[in-house]
């Protein structure tokens, strides 16, 4: 290994064995679950002999969560790892962090690795927030005195000693994200890997954990930091690794792999809509073409509270002249629930559109306010109160989350992409005890 290259990884890929039961039938004699149970005691002797892992059900399959990643980092980098959900992104981190061994390939580290993976990891429910600190700084090789050396800087950055010596299984997820990131930023690893769990904390707190690993950075030590945020991975991280179904598909600017990973710029953003099944209407006025994107050129993907535009391209007959039009955008998530509609009518937008020609109309909207997720829009026009075209899905688009509200987290875990962001503020205004009459 060069002597600044602190990760190397060679071929790196991990396999996992999935079973699967056979569909039963409703009706099951009683012969069926002995010759069942018989067939699966034979399969697992011979899966016991062959050395293959024993697992239960009637068919398995190889998953590959990582195939033949390869690429070094650099001492003192900053480096995010993008992409979807099921891209191999916690599986390569797993690895990285000595959690799991891969199925094939090689990884070589030089120095001592923090890892910050999901909410509470390393830590024991039932010791205190003090007691943790030192098992943590034990786990990571460091003698006391270290540990020692470095406490009161811990416990400020966490800010809760209030609750220093209670049992860390009664600390909130936010209480338990901010002392895990603290000890594990200020035991000085050589390497610190940062997965989402920055997600848990509030806007305030989230912009110390970047400055902190800034700084850990200038130190001259590495990180690797994963996370959904575009707009914060553009932010602290100059360099990208871009995964994709278990593979490295761009390794580069952190600018240019967001560009790639929400199709922002390519021409699959742009759907040409000639060939389009399943649409109604008359057909005299058409949908052509569509494009969505970011509405400012200096942005380089669609993200949560800022611009968005949509292009639509149009074409009409050439025996007649100017024709009013009805033309609506409907927003729709990704289980097909309407969001929100944008609509012509409603707005008091008059486009009439070019007979004989193609017609450009845009649609912009300022602030977008959607967490981040994957969105459909469907596409109708209307001209006299008659459809003339209607897509039911015209295209797809992905949204980068950013804070709209001022904090690190849009909506509650699970609820991305359900529902519209509605700027709002909460007050206690009174307070009635049940004793006061």
């Amino acid at each position: 290994m060069a002597k600044d290259v602190v990760i190397r990884t060679e071929g790196l890929g991990k396999k996992y064995i999935i079973s699967h039961q056979a569909e039963r039938d409703r009706y099951t004699a009683l012969r069926d679950v002995i010759w069942r149970t018989v067939r699966g005691w034979g399969r697992s002797a011979w899966d016991m002999v062959s050395g293959r892992p024993l697992i239960a059900g009637d068919e398995t399959e190889e998953f590959w969560a990582l195939r033949d990643v390869s690429f070094e980092i650099q001492r003192g980098e900053v480096v995010g790892i993008i992409g979807g959900n099921g891209a191999g992104k916690s599986t390569l981190l797993k690895i990285l962090s000595r959690i799991t061994e891969p199925s094939e390939g090689r990884v070589t580290i030089q120095g001592r690795v923090a890892s910050l993976l999901e909410v509470g990891t390393g830590f024991h429910p039932e010791l205190t927030g003090r007691e943790n600190i030192y098992l943590n700084g034990a786990i990571l090789g460091m003698a006391r005195a270290e540990i020692r050396r470095k406490f009161e800087e811990i416990v400020a950055f966490a800010g809760i000693e209030t609750f220093l010596d209670t049992p860390v299984k009664r600390y909130s997820s936010g209480m338990y994200m901010r002392l895990a990131f603290a000890v594990a930023a200020h035991l000085e690893p050589e390497i610190l890997v940062v997965d989402e769990v920055l997600a848990v904390g509030d806007a305030e707190f989230q912009k110390k954990c970047l400055g902190k690993m800034q700084g850990v950075a200038e130190l001259g030590r590495t990180v690797l930091f994963v996370s959904h945020n575009m707009a914060a991975l553009q932010s602290l991280c100059s360099r990208s690794i871009l995964l994709r179904g278990g593979a490295v598909i761009f390794d580069g600017s952190t600018g240019d792999a967001v560009s790639r990973h929400l199709k922002v710029g390519e021409p699959s953003d742009r759907s040409s809509l000639q060939q389009v099944e399943g649409r109604r209407g008359r057909g005299t006025f058409r949908f052509v073409a569509a494009r969505v994107g970011p509405a400012s050129p200096s942005e380089t993907s669609i993200i949560t509270g800022k611009s968005l535009k949509f292009e639509l391209e149009i074409v009409g007959p050439k025996d007649s002249a100017l024709a009013p039009s009805s033309i609506s955008i409907v927003i729709l998530n990704r289980h097909g629930e309407i969001l929100f509609i944008c609509d012509t009518d409603a707005s008091m937008s008059s486009l009439p559109l070019i007979r004989g020609g193609r017609s450009l109309c845009t649609c912009t909207i300022k602030e977008v306010p959607l967490s981040g997720s994957e969105y459909m829009y469907s596409l109708f026009l209307g001209r006299a109160g008659e459809i003339e075209d209607f897509i039911d899905v015209a295209g797809r688009f992905q949204l980068a989350d950013s804070p709209f509200f001022g904090t690190s987290r849009n909506c509650a875990p699970g609820w991305e992409g359900k529902g519209v962001l509605v700027p709002h503020i909460w007050e206690l205004t009174s307070l009635v005890c049940s004793g006061d009459k």
